[in-house]
Formats: structure tokens, C-alpha cells, sequence
């Protein structure tokens, strides 16, 4: 990051992160913390993708152990994703806590998590939310067709798969 806060080269970096995503999907892993993942490697110091190269082979390798991950009940890893929860509250300072139709989806977001022991699930009611608050206050504007759609696409979830 420069002095000034901007990011060099963001949008290859976002479309990195989002073909990350989208293999994640592809073989079963969870797409939606992608950017934490990230984040941490480069806060633990890496800069030249070599972090990510063997982050990348470590869960490959773990493909091979999923099955046995698989057996570990639900309520076994709940600590570990308050845990998680707990250093993502550090977002939070960034909410606009003023304006109640972004500080809920906000809240909405963090209580999901942990009570429905995922992170992805959490986000989706997080999607779920902002864009319903948004239209139950007017608000049409706010939404970013993106947004919508994604929120369109969690509820099609809920309502037809369970």
C-alpha cells in the first residue's frame, strides 16, 4: 500500500482473488475468504507470490485429508471460527455505525457467523440483509446491481436448496 492508502495494481490483485474464488468453488472450498487468506499472507510478509504458491500446495495436500476433516462434527469448530469472527471484528471501525442501513447487515453479518458455524453463511445473510434493508427503506441506489444479484442468488439458495 502507498502512503496515501491506494493500492498499485488493485485491479490485478482483485481479479487474482477472484479466480481464486471461483477454483475454490470449483473443488469444494470455501470462496468467500479468499481476501482474508490474502491479506495475511501479505501482512505476514509476503510480497512475492511465493506465499501464496505454498499456501496453495499445503491445500492440495490437504485435499487428501478432507475426508477425515469431514468426520469433525460442526459444534468442534465453532471456537475456531469465533476465533476468526474475533479478528475480523477489527472491520468493524469501518462501518458507518450513523447510517442504520449499513451498520445492520454489518451486526447481521457478525452474529451469523458464529451461530451458523460459517463464515460463508454469515456473509450471505450479510448479502441477504443489506439489500433487504436497503429496499425496505428506499433506498434503491445504494444497492449495487452485483450485490443484488448475489443476494437474489442466496435466497434462491435458502428458499429452494434449504
Amino acid at each position: 500500500m502507498r502512503p496515501d492508502g491506494t493500492v498499485p495494481r488493485l485491479n490485478r490483485v482483485l481479479m487474482s482473488d477472484s479466480a481464486a474464488a471461483m477454483i475454490g468453488a470449483a473443488v469444494g472450498t470455501s470462496t468467500t475468504t479468499s481476501y482474508i487468506e490474502s491479506a495475511a499472507g501479505i501482512n505476514s510478509g509476503g510480497r512475492t507470490g511465493l506465499t501464496a504458491a505454498t499456501v496453495g500446495v499445503l491445500f492440495l495436500l490437504a485435499l487428501f485429508v478432507a475426508p477425515l476433516a469431514g468426520s469433525i462434527p460442526a459444534y468442534a469448530t465453532a471456537p475456531a471460527l469465533l476465533y476468526v469472527a474475533c479478528l475480523m471484528t477489527r472491520s468493524l471501525t469501518e462501518v458507518v455505525w450513523d447510517d442504520i442501513t449499513e451498520a445492520a447487515p454489518a451486526v447481521i453479518t457478525a452474529i451469523a457467523m458464529p451461530f451458523t458455524f460459517s463464515i460463508a453463511e454469515g456473509i450471505s445473510f450479510g448479502f441477504i440483509s443489506y439489500v433487504g434493508i436497503k429496499i425496505a427503506t428506499g433506498r434503491f441506489r445504494d444497492i449495487h446491481p452485483a450485490v443484488g444479484i448475489l443476494a437474489v442468488l442466496f435466497v434462491i439458495k435458502y428458499v429452494v436448496i434449504g
